[in-house]
Formats: structure tokens, sequence, C-alpha cells
């Protein structure tokens, strides 16, 4: 009997070192994949900051070329209200211009505005 606890014993302690033998496996390689992790998420941090900083940059670049355009359009805005005011004045001298050419002409000349334009009727 005492040898059969002998073998026992031996039996049980030869599992729990393959058992140890084999958790620890376990956690070294557990462990290396944990620094691989690591050296990944070091490295996705520092493309993070960099696209940070790069788009930092981006968004001052955009702002300045916002503020440029905006200083751009009110030097235009004058040019464009001027070059209204131009032909407006065309188009009243023009009118004028009309009404005095029909206003010379004969008196069986009838004259009749429509959706066309002007349009000279002889009677």
């Amino acid at each position: 009997m005492k040898m059969f606890i002998k073998l026992t014993v031996a039996s049980v302690s030869g599992a729990v070192v393959y058992l140890i033998y084999n958790v620890n496996q376990t956690l070294r390689k557990g462990m290396g994949t944990l620094e691989e992790t690591n050296k990944t998420l070091e490295e996705v941090r520092n493309a993070v900051h960099g696209l940070t900083q790069e788009s930092k940059q981006l968004i001052h670049s955009a702002n300045q070329i916002t503020a440029d355009v905006k200083g751009k359009m009110e030097n235009v805005d004058p040019l464009l209200e001027s070059a209204q005011d131009v032909g407006e004045m065309i188009h009243n001298v023009t009118n004028s211009m009309k009404e005095a050419s029909l206003e010379g002409r004969p008196k069986d000349l009838s004259t009749r505005t429509e959706a066309e334009g002007v349009q000279i009727i002889i009677k």
C-alpha cells in the first residue's frame, strides 16, 4: 500500500509540474502578446498625435484662407455695386433716348409696349 501511495504522490507531483509548465508557457505567450499590443498602441498614439498636429495646421490654414477670401470679397463689393449703378444708368439713358426718339416722330405713328419690348406700329 505504501508503494501505491508513493506512486500516486509521484503521479500527482508530475501532473502538477506539467500543469505549472503549461500555465507558465501560456503566461509567457500572453506576455509576449501584451508587449506587442503595447508597442502597437504606442505607434497608434504617435500616429494620432502626428495627425492631430497636421489637422490643427490644416484648420489654421483654412481659417487664414477664409479670412483672406472674406477680405477680398469686401474689397470687391463696392466695385460690383458701382457696376450695378453703371448698368442702371445705361438702362435709364437708353430708355430716355427711346422716349426722346419716339416723341420726335410724326403723329400718325403710335407706339405700343409689350412683353417683347417696344414696338412701333405704322397706321
